[in-house]
């Protein structure tokens, strides 16, 4: 539990910043070089490709070297434990409104008697 609890720490970390939710959408339509994945921002190389390493250390990214490229794919399995993480609470929610809303129509219907 206190592993899968780093993971889902790290995994958030890492999507709470806009310029690497934007690289997982990138990388979503497939495999990309460091280089191409930067074309989008105004940063240097450098910057893109810490930002890629933060996605790395959470097991979002994989980065492979393939000659003189740094080419990174999108490691699927940890998206879905995190969408399997949140679905959880959207059950517990969704769940929790639904009883909500039945006690205001309960409410409403001792209004109007």
């Amino acid at each position: 539990m206190v592993e899968q609890s780093a993971h889902l720490d790290q995994a958030f970390h890492a999507l709470a910043d806009a310029t690497r939710r934007g690289i997982i959408a990138e990388l979503a339509r497939g495999e990309r070089t460091v280089s191409r994945l930067a074309e989008p921002y105004e940063m240097s190389l450098a910057a893109v490709s810490k930002h890629v390493g933060v996605l790395v250390g959470a097991g979002l990214v994989h980065r492979q070297k393939v000659g003189r490229e740094q080419v990174c794919t999108l490691q699927r399995e940890r998206l879905a434990e995190l969408e399997q993480w949140v679905a959880t609470y959207a059950r517990f929610w969704s769940e929790r409104l639904d009883v909500l809303e039945m006690a205001l129509k309960q409410e409403e219907t001792k209004g109007d008697g």
